[in-house]
Order: C-alpha cells, then sequence, then structure tokens
C-alpha cells in the first residue's frame, strides 16, 4: 500500500470514528487509539516512521496554542492553587516515582528518570470530552484543563534536562540548576514579548487571512526561537497564547476571530487524532523490534501503569483534605473538591498526546555515537501506558460520573442565550446613548434609529426563541418545542442557502457577493441553533 493511501485511509477513519465515539459514548481518543492497533496489522500496510528531531516542535506548538485559545484565565486564576499543586507537584512526584520504580525493575537512573518525565503529564483531552458531555463543574473542568496545560511544561523542563544528561553522559548539579531557571525565564520572557509584537502586527493588518497566518506561524516560531536560547519552548507557547487570549481580541477582525478559530479547532483535531493513532502503529513497530525483553517489558509497563494511577490517588485526596482544613481555617481560596469530585479528578489521569510525542522524540544516539540506552523499551512502555489508561479509565469515567452524581445541571446553551442577549441590551443603551460620530458630527436620526431597529429587532427574536424553547416561564417547555424550532430554523437557513448558491449558479450576482451572503447565512445558523 503507498503511503499516500496509507494516510487517506487514516483520515477516513479519524473522520468516521470521531462521530462514533459520540454516539456510542467513548472518548475519541479510545476509538482512535485501538483503530491505530488495528490498521498496522493488515498486511501490506506501511510502517509510518517520524524523525524524532521534528516531532515535538511540530506537535507541541498547535496543541499548546490551541488549548491557550479555549482557556479561561479568569477561572484559572481562581483555581491557581490546585491547578498548581496538580500541574507542579503531581508531576514531579508522579515522574520520581515512576523513576524509582522503573530503576527498581532493572532501569539504570538515567533511562528511567527519562520515563518517568515522558509519562507523568495526564492529558485532558478525554477527560474534558467527558467532563464536557456530562456536564462536570466548571472548577473540575478549569482544573483538568489548566493541569493539562501546565503539567506539560514541567514534564517537559524534566524531560529535556534528563534527556540532555543521558545524550551527554552526565551533568552536575549547578549545570541542572542553571538550565532549569533559563527554560522557566527565557521561556515565559520569549513568549510574553512575542505576545506584545504579534498584538501590534495585528492591530495593523485588518484582514481576517494575514490575520491567521500570523497566529499560525508564531506559535512555532516562538517555540523554536525560546529552544535555541535555552528556554523552554513549551513555557513561551503558553505564555504567548495565554498573552493573546487576553489581550488581543480588540487587536483582529471578526472576520479574523472566527477563521482563526475554526483554524486552531481544525489543527488541534487533526494533530490530536493523528497521534492517537499513531500509537497503534508505533507498538506493533516496537513489538517486532526485539532489542528488549518483551515479557519483562510488558510486565514493568503495566507495573508504571498502576503507580500512574496510584500516585495521583495518593496525591490528590491529601491535597485535598490539607485545602479543606486551611478553607475551615479561614484561609482564602477556591472551594476544595467533594469526595466524589475528588474521585473523579483521581481517576481522570489519562496518558496522551505529550507522553506519545516526547517517547517518540527521544534520540536514538548520544554523544559519542553509541546508542540512546533502552529507547526502545522507553518508548514501548510510554505507548503501553497511554493505552491502559486510556482503555481502562477512559471507558469507565463517565460510568463513574454518573455513579457518584458529580454532574451539574448547568447548561451551556442557555448561558450562551443569556448572554447573547445581554451583549445585545448593552449593544443598543450605547446606539440610543450615542449622538456624535468621533469627528463630532451628528447621527442622522434615520441612522441612529436603524441601528436601533437592528438591535431590537435582534433581541426581540432572542426572546421569541427563547419562549418557544422553553416556555414563557423558561421552564415548561419540552423536547418536542426544542426540536420543532431547530427543525424551522434549518428549513429557513437551507431555504436561504439554496437561494443564495441558485442566484449564484445562474449568474445573477458575482461569486464574492454570494460568499458573502452564504458566510452571514451559516454564521447566524450556527448562533441561533445554540
Amino acid at each position: 500500500m503507498p503511503t499516500a493511501l496509507l494516510v487517506a485511509v487514516l483520515l477516513a477513519g479519524i473522520v468516521v470514528l470521531t462521530p462514533l465515539a459520540d454516539r456510542v459514548r467513548i472518548p475519541a481518543p479510545v476509538l482512535l487509539t485501538v483503530f491505530g492497533l488495528a490498521v498496522p496489522l493488515v498486511p501490506g500496510v506501511p510502517e509510518l516512521r517520524l524523525d524524532p528531531e521534528y516531532i515535538l516542535p511540530v506537535v507541541l506548538p498547535p496543541l499548546l496554542f490551541a488549548a491557550t485559545q479555549r482557556a479561561s484565565v479568569h477561572d484559572y486564576r481562581r483555581n491557581a492553587s490546585p491547578i498548581l499543586l496538580l500541574a507542579v507537584g503531581l508531576t514531579i512526584a508522579t515522574a520520581a516515582c515512576a523513576a524509582v520504580v522503573a530503576h527498581a525493575l532493572g532501569l539504570p537512573w538515567g533511562p528511567a528518570i527519562v520515563l518517568g518525565a515522558v509519562i507523568a503529564p495526564p492529558d485532558p483531552v478525554a477527560a474534558t470530552a467527558v467532563a464536557r458531555r456530562l456536564r462536570l463543574p466548571g472548577r473540575m473542568v478549569a482544573v483538568l484543563e489548566g493541569e493539562g496545560m501546565f503539567n506539560d511544561a514541567t514534564a517537559l523542563v524534566m524531560y529535556n534536562l534528563a534527556v540532555a544528561a543521558v545524550v551527554a553522559g552526565g551533568v552536575s548539579a549547578g549545570e541542572i540548576g542553571l538550565e532549569l531557571v533559563l527554560a522557566i525565564v527565557v521561556g515565559i520572557v520569549v513568549g510574553l514579548v512575542a505576545g506584545g509584537l504579534t498584538r501590534l502586527a495585528l492591530r495593523y493588518l485588518h484582514q481576517a487571512a494575514p490575520e491567521t497566518v500570523v497566529t499560525i506561524a508564531v506559535p512555532f516560531a516562538v517555540y523554536l526561537g525560546a529552544e535555541e536560547l535555552g528556554g523552554s519552548g513549551v513555557l513561551a507557547v503558553l505564555a504567548l497564547g495565554l498573552y493573546l487570549r487576553v489581550t488581543s481580541h480588540d487587536a483582529v477582525t471578526s472576520a479574523g476571530w472566527l477563521l482563526g478559530r475554526s483554524v486552531w479547532d481544525f489543527a488541534d483535531f487533526l494533530i490530536t487524532s493523528f497521534v492517537f493513532v499513531f500509537i497503534g502503529f508505533e507498538l506493533t513497530a516496537v513489538l517486532r523490534d526485539g532489542s528488549d525483553d518483551r515479557t519483562a517489558t510488558i510486565w514493568t509497563a503495566l507495573a508504571l501503569a498502576a503507580v500512574l494511577v496510584v500516585v495521583r490517588f495518593a496525591w490528590v485526596f491529601p491535597v485535598t483534605w490539607l485545602r479543606r482544613l486551611a478553607r475551615g481555617a479561614g484561609r482564602p481560596g477556591a472551594e476544595p473538591a467533594s469526595t466524589p469530585e475528588a474521585t473523579v479528578v483521581s481517576w481522570a489521569g489519562m496518558r496522551g498526546v505529550v507522553t506519545v510525542a516526547s517517547a517518540l522524540a527521544l534520540p536514538h544516539v548520544v554523544d559519542g555515537g553509541g546508542d540512546f540506552p533502552h529507547r526502545s523499551g522507553i518508548v514501548f512502555i510510554a505507548l503501553v501506558c497511554v493505552l491502559v489508561t486510556l482503555v481502562l479509565q477512559g471507558l469507565t469515567l463517565a460510568p463513574l460520573v454518573k455513579a457518584l452524581r458529580v454532574g451539574s445541571e448547568s447548561d451551556s446553551h442557555a448561558e450562551a442565550a443569556t448572554l447573547r442577549r445581554e451583549a445585545a441590551v448593552a449593544g443598543l443603551y450605547v446606539v440610543r446613548d450615542a449622538t456624535e460620530d468621533d469627528d463630532g458630527k451628528p447621527y442622522p436620526d434615520r441612522v441612529r434609529r436603524a441601528v436601533e431597529l437592528q438591535y431590537e429587532g435582534r433581541i426581540d427574536a432572542q426572546d421569541a426563541l427563547l419562549e418557544a424553547r422553553h416556555g414563557a416561564d423558561h421552564d415548561e417547555g419540552d423536547d418536542g418545542d426544542e426540536r420543532a424550532v431547530e427543525d424551522l430554523l434549518r428549513r429557513g437557513a437551507e431555504a436561504e442557502r439554496d437561494h443564495v448558491i441558485e442566484a449564484r449558479g445562474r449568474g445573477q450576482v458575482s461569486a464574492e457577493a454570494a460568499d458573502t451572503v452564504l458566510d452571514d447565512v451559516e454564521t447566524r445558523a450556527v448562533r441561533e441553533m445554540l
């Protein structure tokens, strides 16, 4: 099978399995990993090999930047204590415990520490997919997403130091301390400086496509630049992304914001999906490599997977109890998790993209030309840990959430509808109060009245749709009413779409005008369906 055909098959599998995962209530990473395990077993399927040198620079910048563009900085700030305890404290503790166990099971200290750093960070993809579907409390979602974002920085700083020590044959404590300080300081400074320059550039572009090109290119440049200067590329991208998340919305056009959001959602989806599929390919390749005792390696991998689960429980519950004691003593801070919530957080420790990427990025040789010690075993153990935690915890997290009744009754669609109306009312008040433009020229009455009608009509339409969906008191409607509203809206949007496409096909309007109207129709259709 040609490689191009194989890639097409993998894309088709991703397209089919992603919606199927929603239907069967299984996290998509689980299905994609199983798919990746099955495809290499088909006769004639070629191996997929990636150059370790390019894996982290290609995979991490888009995933990290996309995560920051979904982040709630306010929620992260409010839950800073639990996020840091998990993202820094738990990650270091997990890496240390895993390294000790791996060394006790036969790995030398250098490779054992590398392995500990590789498998330490959980991946929030599967956990947050379940969290949002089951409407977990927003605090828990923020903690899990914040942990998943910042533990990557912690783990990869440890990873880079450990790999450098193995490749160089050892480093002193002073060198480790200096490299650690440089990684943190240089990474954050580079990210913030690049964020300021990017925001300045965005203010002068005023077109969606160039704005999106800038946001695509800058994370890669920042990652590589920080790494060249001795800093952490992960921290640089996180600092860049969070800075732009907070400050850049007024610097981009509305079209640029919509396009950029779509591009980053697509990049996040595609790269994440391919990484999970690639787990199967790499496991097959490693199994065919007979450089290690596979039986012993499998037992080591299962033991370390158990360590990951046990250490997370052993960390989360004592920390939760200590935070309750501190809260009871009157100390400020976010509300501690309840016992059911702590149980869910403890079980939501699936490994994923960063573990796979960092394992595959291990160099093949060390200084002097020798092979990187136990590379094959490290990769195999890391991938087994990902597979075991994804299947075991990924498939049981949703039943656990339901059994513990942790799900919240909050409805993000209702919140969006309320916020949308409040924003329209705020716009209407400003329009009514405005008397003259920036040059001091009064607005004609007919102009102001036309804009007022636009806002008033939007508010009336939102109120009418809300009442149609949920009744006059917003709690009397039934599912049939909501489905009827969505069906009529869909039919109306389809009629608009058909009319525009037909007019374009007959040459009555230019393609540019038709696309402009279609953009408006599709944007409104998406908005009104929420």
